[in-house]
């Protein structure tokens, strides 16, 4: 029972396995030195061991910020394998694109995720990611989809801006983040399974479970990556695994309780050829006789990917647009001269009425958002598996079994990339001498990765981001409840502001 008890706390594990990684970190230094002697093989700089990525948990990516800065590429130590971090464009090109095939998901990456995302596009490489990328990118590509979401995505944020607006008319204080959580929630379900939670009015206490279990989930399942004893807690099932099992299950329940319910209805709707099968979920379940577990997997890859990703960035861009009042009210005249619809004083009809090519003309939006998501990008760091020896394009040499992993999050903030200003919200660095908003590489870029894994959602995530903002931008006026409250990440898969983001909203002038 003691044993259970030690295993069960965090900190005693800690200090219990410090020395052994200590010892470890004492011994790959002098082999290191031993193999630069003989002039054999050349790696990374160490900048550490995973022990100072575990006491350092809570400000993780300041952490490894830090170290980018000052080795570009560097490693860690683990009992296990070298964990090498880049914040380096050259090497993450040739991870990403040059030499994709020997950096994938890795054993290591599927163990931790399975138990979450399953077989799901996210944790998979080979047969079943080819596959599912195959059939997913041609969803992504027809106008069905595009348009059925599209509608969805305006349909969702005039519910939200109508709780905005009761929030500014009666002065009060709202977390802007749980509202976008639960906005991208719903739509993502609309969009993925063609269902209503209806989270957004707290009518669907089963879609919030779902949520809440879903976010705790994520957050173990990255803490796997530091706790070297998460399996002997997964085997006992104890502290943070017994934890896991509980969030999973109810995610499971919700989801295969989804899948039933949607193939009943398929089945009794099959006479109907005039039945659009607009959401992804439908369109999967008429490809073949799929496995429901793997559907699951497939509709939680899409729900992280959909949900999350844009909810996070949105949380972000109302803080920077609150820190950054004249770029608000920058971002908010574009919309007023793209919409011309002054005389909308209606949100619903304002929303039905926003078109592609008003959303078009918004290029400085592009450019705020895409800042916003330079900063704080929705996954901070991604981490693939050396599958051979191999040599980066810095000289530097990794083995096969180390985790190799690219850092969005520490290179937005790298000078050397960026400019003395790395650090600072501009949006202009993303437009040209005419206004109009320029690429850069993806390879410096990370936030949508790059090469052939990367984001089939990209466009939509804009079109999602670029609809929420211009309606919500152009009825309210947003600034922080607290302007002195520090606000942080909560560390996890993606970049979650931790606890909540308080704002005002006020009703911008003739709305």
């Amino acid at each position: 029972m003691a044993f259970i008890d030690f295993l069960s706390n965090p900190t005693s594990i800690a200090i219990s396995v410090f020395s052994l990684i200590l010892a470890i970190f004492i011994l790959q230094i002098l082999s290191s030195k031993l193999q630069n002697q003989q002039g054999k093989k050349k790696y990374h700089p160490i900048g550490g061991t995973i022990f100072n990525q575990l006491i350092n948990f809570n400000r993780l990516h300041h952490y490894m910020t830090d170290l980018a800065g000052k080795y570009k590429t560097y490693r860690l130590i683990s009992p296990f394998r070298n964990e090498i971090y880049t914040a380096d464009p050259v090497n993450v090109e040739y991870i990403l694109k040059t030499n994709f095939e020997n950096y994938g998901k890795g054993e290591l990456n599927y163990i931790n995720l399975k138990d979450l995302l399953g077989d799901g596009i996210f944790t998979v490489d080979g047969d079943k990611w080819r596959e599912q990328r195959k059939v997913s990118s041609h969803e992504f590509s027809t106008r069905i989809l595009r348009d059925f979401s599209s509608k969805v995505f305006r349909k969702k944020v005039a519910k939200l801006a109508d709780i905005v607006s009761e929030a500014a008319t009666s002065n009060q204080i709202m977390d802007i983040q749980d509202l976008f959580m639960k906005s991208t929630l719903d739509s993502i379900f609309k969009v993925a399974c063609g269902v209503e939670l209806d989270s957004m009015c707290g009518s669907s206490e089963e879609g919030s479970k779902f949520s809440n279990a879903f976010d705790d989930a994520s957050a173990v399942t990255l803490w796997r990556y530091v706790d070297i004893l998460w399996k002997i807690k997964k085997a006992l099932n104890i502290g943070s695994e017994a934890e896991l099992k509980r969030n999973i299950k109810v995610v499971d329940d919700f989801v295969f309780k989804l899948i039933r319910s949607k193939t009943e209805h398929m089945h009794k709707s099959q006479d109907d050829s005039s039945l659009k099968k607009e959401d992804i979920l439908s369109r999967f379940l008429q490809l073949s006789e799929v496995d429901p577990r793997y559907i699951r997997d497939i509709i939680l890859n899409f729900i992280i990917a959909g949900k999350d990703t844009t909810a996070t960035t949105l949380s972000w861009f109302i803080y920077m647009l609150c820190k950054h009042p004249a770029i608000q009210e920058r971002v908010a005249q574009e919309i007023e001269e793209a919409t011309n619809m002054k005389e909308i004083t209606n949100i619903g009809d304002f929303a039905d009425r926003l078109s592609e090519e008003a959303l078009e003309k918004m290029q400085y939006l592009h450019a705020a958002l895409t800042e916003t998501l330079r900063l704080y990008p929705a996954v901070p760091v991604d981490a693939k598996m050396c599958l051979s020896d191999d040599t980066l394009p810095d000289g530097f040499n990794v083995r096969k079994g180390d985790m190799v992993a690219y850092q969005p999050y520490a290179m937005g903030r790298m000078r050397f990339i960026w400019g003395d200003d790395a650090e600072k919200y501009r949006p202009e660095r993303w437009l040209d001498e005419n206004g109009s908003f320029k690429q850069e590489s993806a390879f410096k870029f990370t936030a949508f990765q790059a090469g052939p894994r990367i984001c089939l959602g990209k466009e939509f995530a804009y079109r999602q981001m670029k609809i929420f903002s211009a309606v919500l931008l152009h009825f309210f006026v947003f600034k922080l409840g607290d302007d002195q409250k520090v606000v942080n990440y909560r560390t996890m898969l993606n970049l979650r502001i931790d606890g909540e983001l308080h704002v005002h909203a006020f009703h911008r002038g003739g709305h």
